[in-house]
């Protein structure tokens, strides 16, 4: 069961010190351990009860699930260095953007079960949408462990690792998207006359309350914004100029482009 999992933390960057939050108080914070070579990425873990050192193996040795959170051209010296500490009863989780799993089972003892997840930095507030996908020696219940981790923090899907670069451009990067839209409709706010900061509420409350209904409803985004858009109204107005701008082409393409970036890294 996750919740008598110990955990350790290969690198605490951004990503790994907003997963640590927000599972703290959905896991003892004893059962983590957070490493990283310097000091001050560990700063006010320790206040939070997590184990912290600056000693990777100490991520290693004793622990359940192994999270790696390290840029992937830095994977092959410290997964190195760490080899001896590695016991196949454990899990190798990879959040390194583009690094494959067949590339991290290179690196790693032999038979070493691993799931490779793209999350967000939105598991930090338990509302991320997270997807991960399996090497070849991780089990059904070793992969259900992992989920039920990240489900933890948000929603998680489970897909074949030849969408990862899908993932990347939509979930992986979409936060950059929604706030970007979000600092753009407080700004339209702001032009008609609204306080900044009343803009900034009405906006991402307004793309909260949106996504949880498409979420809760089960209807099609289209259905929904039908069900706001009167005829000869101010919303019709306000979507021909979307469309008029190319909104709905240049979000598009931002995936894309997103996508087709981490598929070269994974390249590279």
């Amino acid at each position: 069961m996750i919740e008598k999992s110990k955990l350790g933390f290969v690198g605490t960057g951004n990503m790994g010190r907003a997963l640590i939050e927000g599972l703290v108080g959905q896991l003892p914070s004893g059962q983590i351990t957070a490493t990283d070579i310097r000091p001050e990425a560990l700063e006010g873990l320790s206040a939070l009860g997590i184990r912290t050192s600056t000693d990777a193996a100490d991520a290693v040795r004793g622990q359940d699930l192994v999270v790696l959170v390290l840029k992937p051209q830095v994977a092959a010296p410290v997964l190195e260095t760490l080899a001896a500490h590695f016991s196949t009863r454990q899990v190798v989780v990879s959040l390194m953007a583009g690094a494959s799993t067949a590339r991290l089972e290179e690196l790693l003892p032999a038979q070493m079960p691993v799931v490779r997840v793209m999350p967000q930095t939105l598991v930090r507030v338990r509302s991320a949408a997270c997807a991960l996908c399996a090497g070849r020696a991780a089990s059904a219940e070793q992969v259900a462990q992992v989920r039920s981790l990240f489900d933890l923090v948000g929603t998680t899907v489970e897909v074949a690792e030849s969408l990862m670069d899908a993932v990347t451009g939509l979930s992986g990067s979409g936060p950059a998207w929604a706030y970007t839209v979000v600092e753009a409709l407080a700004d339209g706010g702001v032009r008609a006359g609204l306080p900044r900061e009343t803009a900034l509420t009405l906006a991402a409350q307004t793309l909260l309350g949106a996504a949880r209904l498409v979420l809760e409803s089960g209807e099609h985004p289209a259905v929904l914004r039908d069900q706001v858009t009167s005829p000869g109204g101010t919303t019709a107005a306000g979507l021909h100029k979307l469309e008029e701008k190319g909104l709905r082409d240049a979000l598009i393409s931002a995936v894309l482009a997103a996508a087709a970036r981490s598929a070269e890294l994974g390249q590279s």
